[in-house]
């Protein structure tokens, strides 16, 4: 008997040991990857400061591009994530206040943030939606930019972003993409504007901008990797899930959140931003959304 519960003790020692040696390379590889930095493109940005540009952006940050799901509605920054265990995930302070951002950084700066993902210092920033956001033309970035600027003083301190052993075991095992640059091209030429019509083109360019995040590249949608198990999973936007719907439906689920049946849409799908959108970008999306080739759900 005491044999065979010394040989126990040492089979349950020796786990706990490459327990915790696994967590200790989990830990040293994850702060290695959170501390990298990244060559930056190089090119110039400047951004425009005419009223047009600023009404232009505040419409990008508040229903088109929808920053301030994130960021909130006054820019000032807040908590996404509060998690421990998973992730304490902080939206900057977009604002010129106490810990703001926005004046360490140039026009240049904001572009690669916006666009590419890369922090000033050249770290690769977290959760960032730049796979989308890299599709932003020069003049929507600049108006974005030009919009930041004129925004009022918001003082909010920051809380330190910590990532929590569950992000950086669903990262190490490629289940989480923490990191704000994957997917972007990091191209250094310019990206042409579509001009603003009620066109399958620029319904095209509104649905990378702000729907393909959530809903996925072929806008098939299903559960968006590494989120909370009680985040529902986006809907199917292709034909097979919205084919019954009229344009008066769409418009509705996107002004109130109600689908065709009544029934209420689910609170993060962000209505406060949607409801903003125009007459003209409603139609627009509607006739790109129906040119979709039609997807089973969860095809993202």
């Amino acid at each position: 008997m005491q044999r065979v519960l010394k040989y126990l003790l040492i089979g349950v020692g020796g786990l706990v040991t490459v327990v915790l040696l696994a967590v200790v390379g989990l830990y040293a590889w994850s702060n290695g990857e959170l501390a990298a930095t990244v060559p930056q493109p190089t090119h110039a940005f400047s951004a425009p400061t005419d009223a047009a540009a600023v009404a232009r952006g505040e419409h990008l940050v508040r229903a088109l591009a929808k920053c301030v799901d994130c960021h909130t509605q006054d820019l000032g920054g807040g908590t996404m994530i509060d998690d421990p265990a998973f992730a304490v995930l902080y939206a900057p302070n977009l604002t010129t206040g106490r810990g703001g951002m926005l004046s360490g950084y140039s026009d240049a700066g904001l572009e690669r943030a916006i666009r590419h993902g890369i922090a000033r210092d050249g770290r690769r920033l977290l959760v960032m939606p730049s796979a989308e956001y890299q599709f932003l033309s020069d003049d929507d970035v600049g108006a974005i930019i030009a919009y930041l600027r004129t925004v009022a003083p918001v003082d909010r301190d920051p809380v330190p972003t910590k990532i929590g052993p569950i992000a950086r075991a669903l990262h190490a095992k490629g289940d989480l993409p923490l990191f704000a640059d994957v997917g972007v091209r990091h191209a250094e030429e310019s990206v042409p504007s579509v001009p603003i019509d009620s066109t399958v083109e620029y319904g095209k360019y509104l649905g990378e901008i702000g729907c393909s995040g959530c809903h996925g590249a072929t806008y098939g949608g299903g559960k968006i990797p590494g989120t909370p198990p009680d985040w529902p999973p986006p809907s199917n936007l292709t034909p097979t899930g919205i084919g019954h719907y009229s344009f008066a439906d769409f418009q509705r689920a996107l002004r109130e959140g109600v689908r065709p049946d009544g029934s209420n849409l689910h609170p993060l799908m962000p209505i406060p931003a949607t409801k903003l959108m125009t007459e003209l970008e409603f139609t627009a999306l509607w006739k790109y959304l129906r040119t979709l080739e039609p997807r089973e759900f969860g095809t993202r």
